[in-house]
């Protein structure tokens, strides 16, 4: 006879519990990623072309944020930003799965009795830290401690079905290993968390509800439909981030298809590595030691999967290239290249990113300025048009970049992080009042010249372009600054002051003898070439006001880490 059973408290008790699960989930990862978002971007961008240190970086990475997804979401903004290859990225994507079994492991401990603790000790520590990053710790504190508390939940609730025949008999179903993966594959991608199913299978091997060889295929499906996060991620997204969510499914679905056929086996010798308690019987024993055979388990199944695949990385990149070819379209530079929404969770990344945008951003503006000379000493009205409509995208970019630094700013930012974000925006306002120096102030004055039917000599229009090719050099300087975030290098520009003010002043002396010169509409010539060379003068003096700006983020950040840069402070 089938105990009854109330489907309201079983209902309610298990949406509320997984409910708590995933929050905590939540809370977890967003607060790690807070304070280990500068970690995640270093290990990241040390990696190599040795596939070994990639899996490394992958694990640890992973190990940090909790979820192999989110990786991967991360690694779809860093390949599209030209940070690293899609080749680089299969091996960082193979150590993911390693870096999740970091979650099974510490879910198979038993102590769910300290989660209100938890929850109340790091909320406390939350509300009351006046240091940011000790408040986000008490929000790590605090996700555990809700992970566990939503498994206590989950578990409490399931009790009752263990004597409910009609369970006990969709249980027994679960033994058919591809049946259990479908079921897997299909509740993650629902969930759209791997370690919610693995923390599910753990709390119903505690009251023994499940076989191990079930839990097994339900967690190898789980493998499968944690790709679905990266695959939604991807749609609408370049050609390569589409590649590494491909890499995403196609190793785990690959691992899954070698292991299906293998699930006893691998059940055997998760018994085998796994501590026994050889003191109890029955179900009490099982439950007891199913957690931690479940996790081992786990861990056994990444592990091999990545030892079996390390090797075939390149085969993994010729695949994905195949089956997602490049089009064969030219980027338009409207187009943001590095700046994606699914990085804003973690605000370091972002910022970089954006930074990485602003440094694209700036070689328009530079080519801008190359394309100025000799167009304004003597080019034609149809050249000065389309000097003016290469503002056009820098306009457009710019606008971009500062709606992306708005939604940053959203974020919860550290100090040091609000301090980049403001020298980011100034930086990325200078760049845009270049472009509108060229594309309004040349322009206009070489308009001017047309129609004061002005002519500017071969030599002064020389003299011109030597100036305007130390204010190229300066911007450029400035640029290459930005990328490898070198204030010494920005002090350098900061130091070409005095160069050029020097040829400023030989251009105004220059000037002044040609004054003199018994030549028509001397006057009209005087005024206009003065305005070219003031004009340069300016852009100049917004380039070290770039420069500056990066030294003062410099500063900043390395005040925040204990360091000081007292040589570049004095240019």
């Amino acid at each position: 006879m089938t105990t009854p059973i109330d489907q309201f408290t079983l209902f309610s008790g298990l949406v509320g519990g997984l409910a708590l699960f995933l929050l905590g989930m939540d809370v977890l990862t967003q607060a790690l990623k807070q304070v280990a978002g500068d970690f995640m971007k270093t290990m990241l961008a040390k990696v190599t072309n040795n596939r070994f240190v990639g899996v490394a970086t992958g694990a640890a990475v992973t190990a940090v944020i909790q979820s192999s997804s989110v990786t991967t979401v991360l690694l779809v903004g860093f390949i599209s930003a030209g940070l690293m290859s899609t080749a680089q990225s299969v091996s960082i994507i193979m150590g993911a799965n390693i870096g999740t079994t970091i979650t099974a492991q510490v879910l198979a401990f038993k102590i769910t009795e300290i989660a209100q603790p938890l929850i109340a000790g790091g909320l406390l520590v939350s509300m009351v830290a006046k240091h940011e990053d000790w408040r986000q710790y008490g929000l790590i504190v605090m996700g555990l401690g809700l992970v566990f508390f939503g498994m206590a939940t989950m578990s409490d609730a399931m009790k009752p079905l263990r004597a409910f025949q009609p369970f006990l008999g969709f249980m027994v179903t679960l033994d058919h290993s591809a049946l259990a993966a479908l079921v897997g594959a299909a509740f993650t991608a629902v969930v759209q968390s791997s370690s919610a199913t693995t923390g599910i299978l753990i709390v119903m091997a505690g009251q023994g509800l499940i076989s191990l060889e079930a839990a097994i295929a339900l967690t190898l499906g789980a493998n499968i439909g944690t790709c679905v996060t990266a695959l939604l991620a991807a749609i609408g997204k370049p050609r390569e981030a589409v590649r590494a969510a491909l890499v995403h499914t196609i190793f785990n679905v690959a691992g899954v298809i070698i292991w299906i056929g293998l699930v006893s086996e691998l059940a055997d010798l998760a018994r085998m590595i796994s501590p026994a308690y050889e003191g109890l019987a029955g179900s009490a024993r099982s439950a007891a030691e199913m957690p931690r055979q479940i996790a081992n388990a786990h861990t056994v199944f990444n592990i091999t999967n990545t030892a079996i695949f390390i090797g075939f990385t390149t085969q993994f990149t010729r695949l994905v290239e195949w089956l997602v070819p490049d089009r064969n379209l030219e980027e338009t530079a409207e187009a943001p290249r590095f700046i994606d929404d699914n990085l804003l969770d973690t605000p370091s990344i972002a910022l970089d990113a954006a930074r990485r945008e602003i440094i694209r951003l700036g070689g328009s503006v530079h080519q801008m300025l190359r394309a100025a000379m000799p167009v304004t000493t003597s080019g034609t009205r149809l050249q000065l048009e389309g000097l003016r409509a290469l503002d056009q995208p820098v306009d457009a970019a710019h606008r971009q970049i500062i709606g992306y630094l708005r939604k940053v700013s959203l974020r919860d930012l550290s100090s040091e992080q609000s301090n980049r974000l403001m020298g980011l925006i100034r930086i990325a306002n200078d760049l845009e009042h270049i472009g509108d120096q060229i594309a309004i102030d040349l322009v206009t004055s070489s308009r001017k010249r047309h129609d004061e039917n002005i002519t500017i000599s071969s030599h002064t229009a020389k003299a011109i372009a030597n100036l305007h090719d130390r204010v190229a050099e300066a911007l450029q300087r400035a640029l290459s600054a930005l990328e490898r975030e070198d204030d010494q290098a920005a002090a350098q520009v900061r130091a070409m002051k005095k160069d050029f003010g020097d040829i400023i002043e030989e251009l105004a002396l220059h000037e002044v003898s040609r004054l003199r010169a018994d030549e028509p509409k001397r006057i009209m010539t005087y005024a206009r070439e003065m305005e070219l060379i003031e004009i340069f003068d300016d852009i100049f003096k917004t380039t070290r006001r770039i420069a500056r700006t990066q030294i003062a983020i410099n500063q900043a950040t390395a005040s925040a880490n204990g360091e000081f840069a007292t040589e570049a402070e004095r240019v």
